[in-house]
C-alpha cells in the first residue's frame, strides 16, 4: 500500500503540464489514433497548458494580485481571513488522507460511469480529482470520519461529471471546443447557479433585453470593441485605482490587453493536441456501443477562460469584489492571492447567459457575494485541514480560506449536509444517484436520434 500510495504522490507531483501529455498519449493509444500522433498530441496539449500558466501566472498574478493588493493598502482594508489561493488549497486536499487516494479512486468513478452510461465523458483532468478531495477533507474534519469524506468525494465527481456532460454543448457551441467537456469542480459548480439566474432574468421586463457582448461592442464601437483594447482600458482602471504612477497603470493596462489575445492563442495550441484524440474516441465508442451517444473529453476549465466576455466580465468583478469583501455583512474574508482565478468561475456562465456580458455581470455578482459568504463559513474547517497537514500559515494569520475551493457552492452544499449526520450524507448520495440515473436515460435518449438520423 505504501508503494502504491508513493507511486500516485509522485504522480501528483508532476503537475497537469506532465499529467495530461501522458493520459493524452494513453487514450490516444488505447483509441489506435497511433503512437506518433499520439505522442505530437499529447505533447501539444503539454506545450498548450504550459503557454496558458505563463500566461496567466505571469501577466494575471505577477500584475493583477499586486494592483488589487495596493487598493487594499491605499484604501485601508482590512480583513481577518486570509485568501491564501488555489495552490494552497490543492496541497491542503492532496495531502490530506482522501487526497492520498483521490486519483485512483477518481478513475474508479469515472471508468464506472462510462460502463454504466450514467456520464459521456473520459476525464483525463486527474489532476483537477483535487477539488473532490477538497470537499472529502473538509467532511472528514467535520464528521470525524474518513469514510465519510471518501463518499462525499466520489459524490462531488459523479454531481459534477453529470453537470459537464449537460454543458459539453453549449462548450462546443460557445468556446468552440469540439469533443470537450469541463466537469472541473470550481468552474462547474456555477452551471446550475446560472441557469437559474439566466431562466430568472428571462422573465424581468426590460432587463430581459439588455444584451451586452463583444460581437455587440465591436460594431458599435468599432476597434474599440475589440478584446485587446477592452483589457487595456480596464487595466488602466484597475491601475488608476490601485494608485499606481502613469508607467505601472499603462503597464497592467497593456499586460491585461495581452491577457485577452495570448490566452485563446494558447486554449487554441491546447485544442489542436486534443482534436485528434476526441475524434478516435467519439468514433471508436459510437462504432463499439451505439447507446453511448457522443463522447467528451473531459479538461480543465482553463481552455475556456480566454473566451474574451469571460474575461471582461472578470476583470470588472475583481475590483468589485473587493468592495463587496469590506461592506459585505457578515464576510471576514479578504480576497488576495485567487484574485486570478475569477476567470474559472465564468467559463461555464458565460456560454449558459449566451455570451451577454450583462447577465453574466448579474450572475457575477451574486456568486461571488454568495462565494464571500461560504469562504468565511468553511474557513475554519480549511484552517484545520491546513493544519493537519503542517501547511505553513501567512505571518499573523489565525484563520485561512480561499475563493478557490473555499467558496465553491457545491463544496459547502456537501459539507453542510454531511454536518447533518447520515440523513445528510444520504441525501447527497440519493441526489447524486439521482443525477447519474437520469443522466443515462438522457444519454441513450441522445444516442436512438444519432442512430435514427445516421441511417
Amino acid at each position: 500500500m505504501d508503494a502504491v500510495i508513493k507511486v500516485f504522490q509522485f504522480i501528483q507531483g508532476l503537475g497537469v503540464a506532465v499529467v495530461m501529455p501522458i493520459m493524452v498519449f494513453i487514450i490516444g493509444c488505447a483509441f489506435k489514433t497511433g503512437i506518433g500522433k499520439s505522442l505530437r498530441a499529447g505533447l501539444t496539449v503539454g506545450v498548450g497548458f504550459i503557454g496558458l500558466n505563463l500566461v496567466i501566472n505571469s501577466l494575471l498574478g505577477v500584475t493583477l494580485s499586486p494592483a488589487v493588493q495596493a487598493m487594499v493598502e491605499r484604501f485601508h482594508l482590512s480583513l481577518s481571513i486570509i485568501d491564501v489561493g488555489w495552490p494552497a488549497s490543492a496541497a491542503i486536499a492532496m495531502g490530506s488522507t482522501v487526497g492520498l487516494i483521490i486519483i485512483p479512486l477518481g478513475l474508479l468513478v469515472n471508468i464506472v460511469m462510462l460502463l454504466t452510461n450514467t456520464t459521456q465523458t473520459i476525464d483525463v483532468d486527474i489532476w483537477d480529482y483535487w477539488h473532490f478531495a477538497f470537499t472529502g477533507a473538509l467532511v472528514a474534519i467535520l464528521t470525524d470520519n474518513i469514510a465519510l469524506g471518501i463518499i462525499a468525494a466520489v459524490v462531488n465527481m459523479v454531481i459534477v461529471m453529470v453537470l459537464g456532460d449537460i454543458t459539453a454543448p453549449e462548450v462546443e457551441k460557445s468556446l468552440q471546443l469540439p469533443g470537450v467537456s469541463l466537469p472541473h469542480g470550481f468552474t462547474t459548480a456555477y452551471a446550475p447557479i446560472a441557469y437559474a439566474f439566466n431562466k430568472i432574468i428571462d422573465f424581468i421586463p426590460g432587463l430581459n433585453k439588455i444584451n451586452i457582448n463583444m460581437e455587440t461592442m465591436q460594431r458599435r464601437f468599432g476597434v474599440f470593441g475589440e478584446p485587446i483594447l477592452v483589457g487595456t482600458f480596464l487595466g488602466i482602471i484597475i491601475g488608476a485605482l490601485a494608485g499606481y504612477d502613469v508607467t505601472k497603470v499603462l503597464t497592467l493596462g497593456i499586460s491585461l490587453g495581452a491577457v485577452l489575445v495570448l490566452i485563446p492563442k494558447m486554449a487554441a495550441l491546447l485544442m489542436e493536441g486534443l482534436i485528434p484524440i476526441s475524434d478516435a474516441a467519439s468514433e471508436f465508442i459510437q462504432n463499439k456501443f451505439q447507446n453511448r451517444g457522443k463522447m467528451y473529453i473531459g479538461l480543465d476549465s482553463a481552455v475556456g477562460v480566454g473566451h474574451p466576455v469571460t474575461l471582461a466580465i472578470s476583470f470588472i468583478l475583481v475590483p468589485l469584489l473587493i468592495f463587496l469583501a469590506v461592506v459585505l455583512p457578515g464576510n471576514n474574508v479578504l480576497p488576495f492571492a485567487d484574485l486570478a482565478v475569477i476567470p474559472w468561475m465564468f467559463v461555464l456562465i458565460t456560454p449558459i447567459v449566451k455570451e451577454n456580458g450583462f447577465r453574466g455581470i448579474i450572475v457575477g455578482i451574486v456568486v461571488l457575494i454568495f462565494g464571500l459568504w461560504i469562504a468565511t463559513d468553511l474557513a475554519p474547517l480549511i484552517t484545520t485541514a491546513a493544519q493537519n497537514v503542517n501547511f505553513n500559515m501567512p505571518e499573523g494569520a489565525t484563520m485561512i480560506s480561499s475563493i478557490c475551493d473555499g467558496a465553491n457552492p457545491l463544496t459547502w452544499v456537501l459539507v453542510r449536509l454531511n454536518g447533518l449526520g447520515y440523513i445528510g450524507t444520504g441525501v447527497g448520495v440519493v441526489v447524486a444517484a439521482a443525477m447519474a440515473v437520469w443522466n443515462r436515460k438522457r444519454i441513450k435518449k441522445e444516442a436512438e436520434f444519432m442512430h435514427s438520423h445516421a441511417e
